[in-house]
């Protein structure tokens, strides 16, 4: 007789849970200041080192260097911040103490729209608190913001497991127990968002473990996708660019002789129809390499080439 179900259903959210309650610490950020410690911020961060280092949002960690970790044990053990990057929205920390064993990171280009998914966190301060539902959306893209610069945050995945304040840094879940994302949003009722385990966020944790911070190139250009005029689509061998909106003064785009209206067609020889894309190539060995790019203007097909400068971030 086959199993109901419910049952089925919550005896893999059970699972899930238990294995990654112990791994998901609640996370109390605090400064010292004349009066003694202050809490300046709550959220969740999840041990995926052995050697006791943790991930968590950027957002949650802010400026502040120290706070304490709270295990579902009971264990208390304070932290230091190894770096942070917030236009990923990804921190790593280390813990000060033993910490339990890690949790396994997954691969979130494997999802599918429907999947289920666990999230494990402590909303609201609510410690060990775990939701289940499916992958709603992805693809979806999170601004972040750090001084004057902007990033786009890639392939974000959005769910119904009911996320709230305090679950961000916390672990999103398959139904294996693989942890494919770091929630780190909540856009509105049912509709939370979490950074993806993938490619580009390994790096960046990498970064972060080695040299504490992330390195990026920088044009200096922003850009909304647009059709190349159908006349045009045979002879330049695209159906989309990237519109030119707009160019920063003295930056490396408007040194190499960018325009607003410039319509972008490839970078590097790769196709550019999306800021995402462009934004996929201003990673640390870009910078000051040549980069061949070119553009539509008006009728005319132009080569230009730029150097990207690295992108200093205010955090």
């Amino acid at each position: 007789m086959s199993e109901p179900l419910e049952d089925a259903y919550s005896r893999i959210v059970t699972a899930v849970a238990e294995h990654l309650t112990p791994r998901v610490a609640a996370l109390q950020v605090g400064r010292r200041g004349r009066g003694g410690w202050f809490t300046t911020g709550l959220g969740s961060a999840v041990v995926f080192t052995e050697d006791g280092f943790l991930l968590t949002n950027a957002h949650v960690v802010g400026h502040a260097d120290a706070g304490t970790l709270a295990f579902a044990d009971g264990s208390t053990v304070p932290f230091h911040t190894i770096g942070t990057d917030p236009l990923s929205d990804l921190a790593v920390l280390r813990a000060d103490g033993a910490t339990p064993s890690p949790v396994r990171l997954g691969e979130a280009t494997d999802l599918r729209v429907g999947r289920l998914v666990v999230a494990v966190g402590n909303p609201l301060g609510l410690a060990g608190s775990v939701t289940a539902g499916v992958v709603s959306a992805l693809g979806r893209s999170l601004p972040a913001r750090s001084g004057d610069a902007v990033r786009v945050i890639d392939d974000v995945i959005q769910t119904d497991a009911a996320l709230n304040p305090g679950n961000s840094g916390g672990a999103l879940a398959t139904a294996d127990g693989a942890v494919v994302g770091i929630t780190t949003a909540v856009a509105g009722n049912g509709l939370g968002l979490a950074v993806p385990i993938n490619a580009t966020s390994r790096r960046i944790i990498t970064a972060l473990l080695t040299d504490g911070r992330i390195r990026r190139a920088y044009l200096g250009l922003a850009g909304v996708p647009t059709p190349v005029p159908p006349a045009l689509r045979e002879r330049t061998g695209r159906r989309t660019g990237l519109r030119i909106v707009e160019v920063v003064p003295g930056a490396p785009a408007a040194l190499a002789g960018l325009h607003a209206g410039d319509l972008l067609l490839t970078a590097g020889d790769r196709p550019m129809e999306s800021a995402q894309q462009l934004q996929r190539l201003m990673l640390a060995d870009a910078i000051g390499r040549p980069l061949a790019l070119t553009v539509l203007r008006g009728e005319a097909l132009v080569d230009v080439i730029a150097v990207p400068s690295e992108l200093r971030v205010d955090d």
